[in-house]
């Protein structure tokens, strides 16, 4: 799956903040191809207004 990462998450929560390091992204626009398993789908879910997600 690609997901992009759409929204800054500057001012958001801190978890949000890690969350979004987590998965990879280093900078605004960015795309990244992860795989789909329950652990992604979930740190997906929790910042899901900050990406969009191509399946």
């Amino acid at each position: 799956m690609k997901i992009k990462l759409v929204k800054s998450p500057i001012g958001r929560q801190k978890t949000h903040k890690k969350t979004v390091k987590a998965l990879g992204f280093k900078k605004l626009g960015q795309v990244l191809e992860k795989e789909d398993n329950p652990q992604i789908r979930g740190m997906i879910k929790q910042v899901a207004y900050m990406l969009e997600i191509e399946e």
